[in-house]
C-alpha cells in the first residue's frame, strides 16, 4: 500500500464513521420503541419475560430491566439469612461483581418515636404492591431503564457503588487537598455590555434602544456582522431571546448536537474562536444541545463576543426582548440591594458562586476560606451522591386509567435546605464506631451532616414507594427499590437515612456500614437569604406591579434568582471536566488518541476528552450531595411546623404516586396541603380530571403536565413558583 492509497482508505474509513453515526441514530429510536412494546406487553397478566426476550432479540435480564414487573420471584426475593445462604457458584462471581464491602455493619437506632401517621382512605386498602422505578430518559438509554438489580452472562451489570478503602489509604482520602480553599475575592468581576436578540423577528434590543435587523440566514456569520453594523462599537455579550439558530439545520444531522457543534463552528470572516483574554478562563465553544456558548474574537484581538441562550437563565415564556432585558435590569438591582459588588456574569452557575464568595466570612473560624476535600473523596461523593429524584410509575402499580393527574412543585426548593451544610474535616465513621455509641450519639450522628454508606431491608408489609436511592445499570443511574423484603445496599446521606428510619408507615432496617461524619456549620446560609430576600421582592413585584409588562419582567428576574441558586448549587458538585475542541478535517490525525468524537460536519470533526477534576477552589461536593438528599427527602415527608402537619408523597395513600420530578410529585387525587407561598412548600401546580391514561413515557407525562397546569390555570399569572 502506497501513501495515496492509505489517504483513499482514510477518507473511505471516515465515510463509514459519519454513516454509523447516522444509522445509530436510527438504531436509538427503534431500540426507544422496542422498550415501549416490551412495557405494553408487560402490563398483560399472563406476560413472561421468556416468552418476550427471544420476541425482542434481548437476554431476560435485560427484559426485566426495561419491564422490572417481569422479574422473576427468585430473582426479588428476600435474600436468605446467613445460615441458610448458599455458597456462591463460580458463574455467580463472574456476572455479579460486587466491590469490596465492609465486614462488618451496625444496625441503626430505632426512631420511631419521632414518626407521625399519615391520613388513611379507601385507596390505600387498594395497592398492596409497591411501585417499580423508572428512571428519566436524561439519565438512561431506553434499553437500561432500572429494575431490581439483575445480570447476566450477556447483560450490564449493576453499577457498583465505590466504597472507603480499608487502612491508611482510606485514612488519606478523609482530608483535604493541599492549599486549595475558597476565599473572599479581592476583586470586583467586570460588567460586560450585553444586547438581546430576538432571531424569529431580528428585533435587538441593546441599552434603552431598540433595532430591527437583518439576520439573513440566521449563520453565526450573520448574526455577527448584523449586530455589529447596528452597534459599531459592538457587545462582549448576546442573548439570543428566541429562534435558537444553532438549530437552523438540525433535519441535516442525526443529532442535535452535531447540529449545534456545525454552527458553532462555522467560519466567520474576520472572527475566530476565542481563545480567552487575562484571567478570564471562559474560551472555546461550548457545545450543548439546547443551550450552547458561542465565543469570538476579531483576528486582530481587539473585541471579543459571546453568543448564549437566555433560556440558561429561564423560560422565557415568549417575551420580548425588551421585557427580557427589563428583567435583567431588576435582577441586578435586586442583587446590588444585597451585594453592593454584584456583577451579572454569563450564566447562572458562574454568577450564583461568584455571589457566594463575597459572603465568605472575613473573621472567624472560617476567615481563611473553605477547604476543598481530597480528589478522591470528592470522586466518591460524585459516584455516590445522585440529584433529583426522578421516576415514573407506571400500571399496574397505578391504575391503567387515572382518575386525576394533580401536580404538587415545591417552590424554591432547594432554598429550603441550605440552612444547615457539612464544613471542616470530615470523620470517618466505621460500623465497629457506629456500634459503640449510645443510641444518642448515633441519632444525634443521622441527624447531623453525613454521608452514609448502608445495607437497606424494604419491610415485609410495604406498600408504598420506595425510600431510598440505589445504583442501577447505566451510567449515574438511580432506582428506588420497594419490593417488600429487598436488601440493598448503597449510599445515602443524613436526611435520607433519618426518614426511612422515622417514616410515618413503617421503619426500615438500616445497617450502618461505613460512612462520612462532618461538622455542622453555615457556609451557604448568608447567600441563601439574601437570594430569598430577592426573590421574595421580585415574586411580590410580579403580583402587584401596576403594568403588566413589569409584572412579567419581575416573574423572569424571579426565575433568575431561582436559577442562581440552584445552579450555584450545582457548580459546588464539580464533575470530573472534558474538554472540548474541534479540528478541521484535514488534519484529523491531530485529534488527541484519548478523544471521543461526538460530532461533526464537512470541514470540522468535534471531540471531546475527559481530563478529571480541576483544581477548583470553590468545589465542594458535599454541600451539594447535603442539599440533594434533603430535598429528596422532602419528597416523601416534611414537616410544617407552623400548620402542625406533614406533607409529602408518604403522606398520600399507597398507590396515588404517578411521578417524581426534582421537585414535584404528581398524583392521581388532591390533598390537602397548606401553601403560604414560601419556599420548600407545595404548591398545586396543575390538575387535570379523569379518567386518563395512565403515562407511560416522559413525553406523556409532560404532556399530561401542561394540559393540566392549562386546565387549572387558563390565563398566565404573574409570580414565581
Amino acid at each position: 500500500m502506497d501513501s495515496k492509497t492509505y489517504t483513499a482508505a482514510l477518507a473511505e474509513l471516515r465515510a463509514l464513521r459519519d454513516e454509523i453515526k447516522k444509522k445509530q441514530a436510527e438504531v436509538a429510536k427503534l431500540e426507544a420503541q422496542r422498550a415501549r412494546q416490551i412495557s405494553a406487553l408487560a402490563a398483560y397478566e399472563k406476560a413472561k419475560a421468556d416468552r418476550i426476550a427471544p420476541a425482542a432479540g434481548l437476554s431476560l435480564a435485560e427484559v426485566v430491566a426495561i419491564a422490572p414487573i417481569l422479574a422473576p420471584e427468585s430473582l426479588t426475593a428476600p435474600a436468605p439469612s446467613p445460615s441458610t445462604t448458599p455458597a456462591p457458584s463460580p458463574e455467580a462471581d463472574q456476572t455479579a461483581p460486587t466491590a469490596p464491602q465492609p465486614e462488618s455493619a451496625a444496625l441503626a437506632p430505632d426512631m420511631t418515636a419521632t414518626a407521625t401517621k399519615p391520613p388513611t382512605s379507601a385507596a390505600s386498602t387498594e395497592a398492596t404492591k409497591p411501585p417499580v422505578s423508572a428512571a428519566s430518559a436524561d439519565e438512561l438509554p431506553p434499553s437500561a431503564v432500572p429494575g431490581p438489580v439483575l445480570c447476566d452472562a450477556t447483560s450490564e451489570g449493576p453499577r457498583v457503588l465505590p466504597s472507603l478503602p480499608e487502612g491508611p489509604e482510606g485514612d488519606r482520602w478523609v482530608g483535604h487537598t493541599a492549599n486549595l480553599a475558597s476565599t473572599r475575592p479581592n476583586f470586583t468581576q467586570q460588567a460586560r455590555s450585553t444586547a438581546f436578540l430576538d432571531t424569529t423577528t431580528g428585533m435587538l434590543v441593546y441599552r434603552d434602544q431598540t433595532h430591527h435587523l437583518d439576520l439573513a440566514s440566521r449563520s453565526a456569520a450573520d448574526i455577527l456582522q448584523a449586530v455589529f453594523q447596528t452597534i459599531p462599537d459592538g457587545v462582549e455579550r448576546l442573548y439570543i431571546t428566541a429562534g435558537d439558530p444553532w438549530h437552523r439545520d438540525a433535519d441535516r444531522y442525526p443529532f442535535l448536537r452535531d447540529a449545534v457543534a456545525a454552527w458553532l463552528n462555522a467560519p466567520i470572516p474576520g472572527w475566530r474562536t476565542d481563545t480567552g483574554r487575562g484571567k478570564d478562563r471562559m474560551a472555546g465553544h461550548f457545545v450543548h444541545a439546547r443551550n450552547p456558548v458561542a465565543r469570538y474574537q476579531r483576528e486582530d484581538g481587539q473585541q471579543h463576543v459571546e453568543i448564549r441562550s437566555v433560556g440558561e437563565w429561564f423560560d422565557p415564556e415568549e417575551a420580548d426582548p425588551t421585557v427580557i432585558r427589563d428583567a435583567f435590569v431588576l435582577l441586578w438591582k435586586a442583587l446590588r440591594a444585597h451585594w453592593p459588588d454584584a456583577v451579572i456574569m454569563g450564566s447562572p452557575s458562574q454568577t450564583g458562586r461568584d455571589l457566594w464568595t463575597r459572603t465568605i466570612p472575613a473573621r472567624g473560624q472560617f476567615a481563611d476560606g473553605y477547604p476543598v476535600l481530597s480528589e478522591e473523596l470528592r470522586g466518591l461523593l460524585h459516584a455516590t451522591a445522585g440529584q433529583g429524584r426522578t421516576e415514573l410509575l407506571t400500571p399496574p402499580f397505578v391504575p391503567e386509567q387515572l382518575p386525576a393527574l394533580v401536580e404538587y412543585d415545591r417552590t424554591f426548593a432547594y432554598a429550603k435546605h441550605t440552612w444547615k451544610s457539612p464544613v471542616g474535616t470530615p470523620r470517618r465513621i466505621t460500623a465497629t464506631t457506629f456500634a459503640s455509641w449510645s443510641q444518642k450519639e448515633q441519632t444525634k450522628a443521622l441527624f447531623g451532616c453525613g454521608h452514609w454508606q448502608i445495607r437497606a431491608t424494604v419491610p415485609d408489609t410495604w406498600n408504598h414507594v420506595g425510600l431510598l436511592p440505589a445504583p442501577a445499570p447505566g451510567e449515574r443511574a438511580w432506582h428506588y427499590p420497594a419490593t417488600p423484603g429487598t436488601t440493598f445496599t448503597t449510599w445515602a446521606g443524613g436526611p435520607e437515612v433519618y426518614t426511612a428510619l422515622t417514616n410515618p408507615l413503617t421503619p426500615w432496617k438500616i445497617e450502618i456500614l461505613d460512612g462520612l461524619l462532618w461538622q455542622d456549620g453555615k457556609p451557604l446560609d448568608d447567600w441563601s437569604k439574601k437570594l430569598k430576600d430577592a426573590w421574595a421582592t421580585l415574586t411580590a413585584q410580579a403580583t402587584l406591579h401596576g403594568d403588566p409588562t413589569q409584572r412579567q419582567a419581575a416573574h423572569l428576574a424571579s426565575r433568575a434568582v431561582r436559577a442562581l441558586l440552584l445552579y450555584g448549587i450545582g457548580s459546588f458538585a464539580q464533575r470530573p471536566r472534558a474538554v472540548t475542541g474541534t479540528t478541521p478535517r484535514t488534519a484529523e490525525r491531530d485529534i488527541p488518541t484519548d478523544a471521543e468524537i461526538i460530532g461533526f460536519d464537512d470541514d470540522h470533526v468535534t471531540w471531546q476528552r475527559p481530563t478529571g477534576f480541576a483544581r477548583d477552589p470553590n468545589a465542594h461536593p458535599e454541600w451539594a450531595a447535603t442539599i440533594w438528599s434533603g430535598a429528596r427527602a422532602a419528597l416523601l415527608s416534611m414537616r410544617m411546623r407552623d400548620d402542625n402537619t406533614h406533607v409529602g408523597a408518604l403522606h398520600a395513600p399507597p398507590g396515588t404516586v404517578v411521578a417524581f420530578r426534582t421537585d414535584a410529585i404528581y398524583l392521581t387525587a388532591p390533598q390537602n396541603w397548606p401553601y403560604h407561598g414560601q419556599p420548600g412548600e407545595y404548591l398545586n401546580k396543575g390538575h387535570l380530571t379523569g379518567p386518563i391514561p395512565a403515562p407511560t413515557t416522559e413525553d406523556e407525562l409532560f404532556a399530561l403536565r401542561d394540559a393540566g397546569r392549562a386546565a387549572l390555570h387558563p390565563t398566565p399569572r404573574g409570580g414565581d413558583t
